[in-house]
């Protein structure tokens, strides 16, 4: 397995999920900007402005398998909405919400009482005077477009922040914004086994 690299990278707000910007307006920032790694892929994709983890590597297969959706790996997020959410909302999330004449699948969602701690958005989010916030954990085995943000939004909590912190067995940690690194012996050996079998091991929390 050596001539394989595994690259854990925490993308800031504001950075496309590859390494080219196609489109003809404002050159926006990369993974070019951070990664000097050659002919590595990201699995999945982050949106320009959502945060956090991306694991990236040159190995086809595992990337194929955390990619395609029949795996149904899980991905975690910690997810600022308006408001407070309440247990209908929450119960919502958990059981499927409608968005655009598709039906989510069940997801693990909860209510967290305190603010995990991450560091500050570059930019920082736009608070609305006298409306509160809250911290949602939401755990996906499917990856629609702006899938999160359009549950919430589906529920009456519309997203102002969204960080992903757990690729399947995988988690954001020991590192900040901008920053990546190759995976620990430990941290690959489960997705080693994803290959190997097929099974997806979530071990976040």
């Amino acid at each position: 397995m050596g001539k394989y690299r595994y690259i854990l990278f925490y993308k800031p707000y504001g950075v496309l999920s590859q390494f080219t910007d196609n489109s003809d307006a404002t050159p926006r920032r990369t993974l070019k900007d951070y990664i000097p790694v050659a002919k590595v892929y990201p699995v999945g994709r982050l949106d320009w402005d959502s945060e956090g983890l991306m694991l990236l590597t040159n190995h086809g297969q595992l990337q194929n398998q955390l990619s395609h959706p029949r795996f149904e790996h899980p991905r975690t997020y910690w997810v600022q909405v308006e408001r407070i959410p309440d247990p209908d909302a929450v119960l919502k999330l958990q059981q499927g919400v409608v968005i655009e004449n598709y039906c989510t699948k069940p997801a693990q969602v909860q209510l967290l009482t305190d603010a995990p701690l991450l560091p500050p958005r570059d930019p920082p989010i736009r608070f609305r005077k006298n409306v509160p916030t809250a911290w949602l954990e939401m755990t996906l085995t499917e990856g629609k477009n702006r899938q999160v943000r359009r549950m919430t939004a589906a529920v009456g909590f519309p997203t102002l922040r969204l960080v992903r912190v757990a690729i399947a067995s995988i988690c954001l940690q020991n590192l900040q914004p901008g920053q990546w690194r190759d995976l620990t012996p430990e941290e690959l050996q489960p997705l080693l086994k994803i290959v190997n079998t097929g099974q997806v091991q979530h071990q976040f929390r």
